[in-house]
């Protein structure tokens, strides 16, 4: 069975809550070993005004909130870069997710563990 969540569904999630200046929703589902097909990884940057005044854990919070039931159910990982406007116009790029150390799709034994769990 494959975990999925359309990069739409987090999209519009976050769009309709937080009403962003900028949004970025980046699948790193390829990055990790899961079968082919699945949606379970992601990456999300948010640039909304709804942030200002907030501490960066008050900004994951109302990210992770948004998200709940995805998070409970279909989304395994989620990386959050959650900035304010003027935060986004001083610095205006995306972090990069460093190599998976935990099953990782280039570690040997990973590969007979999904074949297993097929099955």
């Amino acid at each position: 069975m494959l975990w999925s969540v359309p990069d739409t569904t987090i999209r519009a999630k976050l769009t309709q809550t937080l009403k962003p200046a900028h949004l970025e929703v980046i699948n790193e589902s390829h990055m990790h070993a899961v079968p082919a097909g699945s949606e379970s990884h992601f990456r999300v940057l948010v640039v909304s005004p709804q942030f200002e005044g907030l501490s960066l854990l008050q900004r994951h919070r109302l990210v992770n909130e948004t998200l709940q039931e995805e998070l409970s159910s279909c989304i395994h990982a989620l990386a959050i870069q959650a900035k304010t406007p003027q935060q986004w116009s001083s610095n205006p790029s995306l972090a990069i997710s460093p190599p998976c150390m935990g099953g990782s799709k280039h570690d040997n034994t990973m590969t007979e563990k999904l074949k297993a769990g097929r099955d």
